[in-house]
């Protein structure tokens, strides 16, 4: 469990206090010692930390996973291919042990997302709906339980459902699919589409989540992208210059 101690981080955040540490109390015990004079209830205040965002990740996606428990292979490849480009190798071996005992226990999901609600920043939050997301329809397919998951687990971070629809709209292509990414309107005139694209380019900026590490910003340009995909095919259609 040494690498996985450096994985879970030097500085001890918010998440590891509340329902997330009570979660993963299974593993961090085996990474501090009884020694340590650490409380796995209380936790530090302070704002979200690398680890902290990890921890809240690795919860929330295994409790996707459950949710339909359909095409985990598949599943477990995209978790996989995160960690491996994120982390590295070794970090994935150590991590995926944790995983699976996650896929075992009851995951208190409303309890940690409340948690996460109050301690993280929203940007932060938003980019962790969308990496749920891609998990979700990593077998380009929705299932409803998973709708119906995610719907839920938004509101309990408190995000709107304007900004749901959004990052919904990034991954699981439907008709009108770019005017729900700006969050406008098909009658929405070219100054409000405009006006909408430079908020929503602000919104999703890569730099709003750079304290988590190069690994998260790295998916939150993806989801950028996204933005300047839709802003580009409602310029075309309707010829705006």
């Amino acid at each position: 469990m040494a690498k996985l101690g450096k994985w879970v981080g030097g500085a001890l955040g918010w998440a590891f206090g509340g329902p997330l540490g009570a979660l993963f109390g299974f593993f961090l015990g085996s990474v501090f010692d009884a020694g340590s004079g650490f409380s796995f209830g209380k936790g530090v205040a302070g704002p979200t930390t690398s680890a902290d965002f990890r921890l809240s990740m690795l919860a929330l996606l295994a409790a996707v996973m459950k949710a339909d428990r359909k095409n985990l292979k598949v599943e477990l490849d995209f978790i996989k291919n995160i960690f491996r480009n994120s982390f590295g190798e070794s970090y994935t071996r150590e991590i995926l042990p944790v995983l699976k005992e996650l896929l075992e226990k009851d995951i208190p999901v409303r309890d940690i997302c409340l948690q996460i609600r109050t301690h993280m920043e929203h940007p932060a939050r938003l980019e962790l709906l969308n990496i749920l997301f891609a998990l979700a329809y990593a077998d380009k397919e929705l299932h409803l339980s998973e709708e119906n998951l995610l719907r839920r687990m938004a509101a309990d971070l408190g995000i709107s459902e304007k900004d749901f629809q959004s990052i919904r709209s990034m991954h699981v292509p439907d008709t009108g699919w770019a005017y729900k990414v700006l969050e406008v309107e098909p009658t929405a005139t070219n100054d409000e589409i405009r006006k909408a694209y430079r908020r929503m380019a602000m919104k999703y900026h890569p730099d709003k989540v750079a304290h988590l590490g190069d690994d998260v910003m790295k998916s939150a340009n993806e989801k950028f992208q996204a933005v300047n995909r839709a802003w580009n095919q409602i310029k075309e259609e309707r010829k705006i210059v």
